[in-house]
């Protein structure tokens, strides 16, 4: 090999050392840097260890909230009542109140927000649904808007019941006609939580009613929400107060159906604070659940929050709970 060769090979050997190790140094933080030199050699060490150049390493939680500890100094927010509880700045990405957040828990019908977010990244919403034999769920206490198989409607109108009035019937309308079986939508949504960072979750299935390895955690939620709010057919159904609509029996029957949300802030039963909208969520009660609620709301100037507190004493003490930390808002 001729001289200037060697030169070359060499000089391509400390570069592609250099930039191995700046991105070792880069860790977990959001780290800008600068090349310590310019040559055309150094971009191709880059691109030969990266396959891609860019002037900037983004770590994977760099738009997200990030909970390491408890943050509960404020006395004014009771929370002695629940398990675990969040609240976050979206905008400014910070954490305002967390307990126990890494905590896995019963989610209760909070499962339903992925069961939805599946349904809307795979399907159009004017996909006619067909319910089978496994919409019959006999559970004591569980909630159903009364599907019998054969019955039809569309994916529209599946997710307004499944998230406004939390219908576990229509849960497994969505699970079979999206993932074309339960079993292969519980994959899908398995893999989605994973994909989204929520690695303290497993599904069982798509309602939420209680079942042995089904578990989240209020972080974990927050991920699956911060994801799911970014659809507008998503936003749009947790923000309405009441539904109604018609769907249809095997024989082509209309069967009607009205209800008003189950989140009794939306329904004027229970006042957020001042300065504080609640745009909408999701409630979610079992016995082993307890009762939860997470919410999107929002201040004055229109900065967005997301609040969640799982395994509440009763529902009462859920929302006065709620109110107390959203009022951390004001703060």
């Amino acid at each position: 090999m001729y001289k200037g060769g060697k030169n070359t090979v060499k000089r391509f050997a400390i570069c592609l050392a250099v930039v191995m190790a700046v991105m070792s140094f880069t860790g977990c933080g959001r780290l800008e840097y600068s090349m310590p030199y310019s040559t055309d050699l150094a971009v191709s060490a880059y691109n030969v260890v990266t396959k891609q150049y860019t002037e900037r390493l983004e770590p994977f939680a760099t738009d997200l909230c990030v909970v390491t500890e408890n943050i509960t100094n404020d006395a004014n927010v009771d929370m002695s009542q629940a398990t675990a509880a969040i609240l976050f700045d979206l905008n400014e990405r910070e954490v305002m109140y967390a307990k126990n957040a890494h905590e896995r828990l019963h989610p209760a019908s909070l499962t339903k927000v992925m069961t939805a977010l599946i349904a809307i990244k795979n399907a159009p919403l004017d996909k006619v649904l067909t319910a089978t034999d496994a919409v019959t769920i006999t559970e004591s206490g569980a909630q159903l808007c009364g599907l019998k198989s054969g019955d039809t409607m569309t994916l529209d109108q599946a997710l307004h019941i499944l998230l406004m009035y939390s219908a576990n019937d229509v849960a497994m309308l969505i699970a079979e006609n999206i993932g074309g079986t339960t079993e292969h939508f519980m994959e899908m949504m398995n893999e989605e939580a994973k994909r989204l960072g929520a690695t303290n979750t497993n599904f069982c299935n798509p309602h939420g009613l209680t079942q042995d390895g089904h578990y989240t955690t209020a972080y974990d939620l927050y991920l699956i929400f911060n994801e799911a709010v970014k659809y507008d057919s998503f936003n749009e159904i947790i923000h309405m107060t009441s539904y109604q609509t018609v769907y249809y029996d095997r024989n082509g029957n209309p069967k009607e159906l009205e209800f008003e949300t189950s989140n009794l802030f939306l329904r004027g039963h229970y006042q957020s604070p001042d300065n504080v909208t609640v745009i909408g969520g999701k409630t979610g009660t079992t016995n082993a659940a307890g009762h939860c609620l997470m919410l999107l709301s929002k201040d004055t100037n229109g900065s967005p929050y997301v609040s969640v507190i799982l395994c509440s004493e009763a529902r009462d003490i859920l929302y006065t709970e709620m109110t107390d930390l959203l009022d951390e808002i004001n703060n």
